[in-house]
This record gives structure tokens, C-alpha cells and sequence, in this order.
């Protein structure tokens, strides 16, 4: 154990050896740790990432689970992951060891999360409590794949929240007329919406008299503004 004292400064750092992806030998030195206790941790935890072991806490994954990910990822895509993993994953399971970690543990974790309110005073919404059960989700996942974890505990506790509902609407043969008589005689505007009715695209433009017509699907009916 290669742990010192900074005399100055009455503070604790580690020099420890580890051997990188390449095979080349290297050192890193971590400083300013408040006790020894706090510097042998913190190398314990290091040893423990460069040997890719599922003995590493939850906290020490995610930083392997970083350096994985983050490289293909748009910085959006990752700062959503980031606070997600940082602010509803990490204070609660971030202590524990990966391959620890069980299938009841996450449903103890889903029922915290339930707990939680947002700004407003209102209790998360479904379709983000699914979503940051799959972040855990995912995360598990990338163990299995990449460093030989046997069990995806997220998957088998199953999900909390649920998908937000989409409603569907649909032209009645009455409006349909009355779309048809007041755009007969504009044929760019009435077939612009006839084939975007039959195949189903999507188009947002302004047709004469200020009317906006919004397509999603094909029938769905259109909202007039």
C-alpha cells in the first residue's frame, strides 16, 4: 500500500502502479485525501476499476461506464445520462458493490424514488421514473456485456413509471367534407394534405387564409388555427 502524508498540509495521497489496455506499466498519484482511511479507499476502488471487477462500488462503475459511452454521445445526450446517474442512481446505490447489488435492492430503490417531488411540490411522473430506471437499466447492461456481470438486477425487479400516453385523433367524414369544399378550389393546399392523409407523412405549412394545418399520422385529424 503505497499511501503517505503530505506534512504541509496535513493531508493524505497514493502512488499506486497499475499495468493500462496496451500492457504498458503506469503510475498514477492521487493527492489531497483528508485521513489514510479516505486514501485507501480511493485506491482499493482504482485497483479495483483497472482490474474491471464487479467487487467495485456502483460509483466507481459509472466512471468506467463514462469512459465507454461518453466518447460516441452527444454532450446532450450525456449531461441528461450524467444527472440522472448523479442525482437519482448514485446517491442511493452508489456505495454498494456492483455484483451485490440485487434485484430487491432496486425495488427498495424505486420505492425512494417514488418519494421524490420536483420543483413544483409534485411527485416525479411516470415517464420519467421509467426513464431513469433505465439509465440503471442500461448501465447494468454495459456490466454484462463488457465486463462479464452475470445478472441484470434492473431487469429482473422490472420497471417503475410507465410510457406517456399518445392520443390519437381522427378526421370524422363530415370535417373531411368541409375540408374538401373550402380547398377545392386551392389544388396546391387540398392535394398537399390528400397524399400526406394517404402515406402518412408528417408536414407543417401555412395554407391561405392563415389556416396551419399539423399532420402526425395518416387520418389523424389536423388542428386548425
Amino acid at each position: 500500500m503505497a499511501i503517505y502524508k503530505t506534512e504541509s498540509n496535513n493531508t493524505w495521497y497514493v502512488m499506486v502502479r497499475y499495468q493500462d489496455w496496451t500492457g504498458e506499466r503506469k503510475q498514477k498519484c492521487k493527492r489531497g485525501f483528508a485521513t489514510k482511511r479516505e486514501a485507501a479507499q480511493w485506491e482499493q476502488q482504482f485497483i479495483l476499476q483497472k482490474k474491471a471487477s464487479m467487487d467495485m462500488e456502483l460509483e466507481s462503475f459509472c466512471k468506467l461506464y463514462e469512459e465507454d459511452v461518453r466518447p460516441r454521445l452527444k454532450k446532450s445526450t450525456w449531461l441528461t445520462k450524467e444527472n440522472i446517474i448523479k442525482s437519482k442512481i448514485l446517491p442511493y446505490l452508489g456505495k454498494r458493490k456492483v455484483s451485490e447489488i440485487t434485484a430487491k435492492d432496486v425495488l427498495d430503490w424505486h420505492n425512494e424514488l417514488r418519494k421524490l417531488t420536483s420543483r413544483k411540490g409534485k411527485p416525479l411522473s411516470p415517464t420519467y421514473l421509467k426513464t431513469i430506471h433505465g439509465q440503471l437499466s442500461t448501465i447494468f447492461n454495459h456490466a454484462i456485456k463488457f465486463y462479464d456481470l452475470s445478472m441484470n438486477p434492473a431487469r429482473k425487479a422490472g420497471t417503475i413509471g410507465s410510457e406517456e400516453s399518445k392520443e390519437m385523433l381522427f378526421w370524422t367524414k363530415a370535417e373531411y367534407k368541409q375540408f374538401s369544399e373550402e380547398m377545392m378550389d386551392k389544388p396546391l393546399s387540398y392535394y398537399t394534405v390528400y397524399y400526406h392523409q394517404i402515406y402518412g407523412l408528417t408536414q407543417d405549412f401555412t395554407a391561405e387564409k392563415g389556416w396551419k394545418c399539423w399532420l402526425t399520422i395518416s387520418g389523424s385529424r389536423p388542428e386548425w388555427k
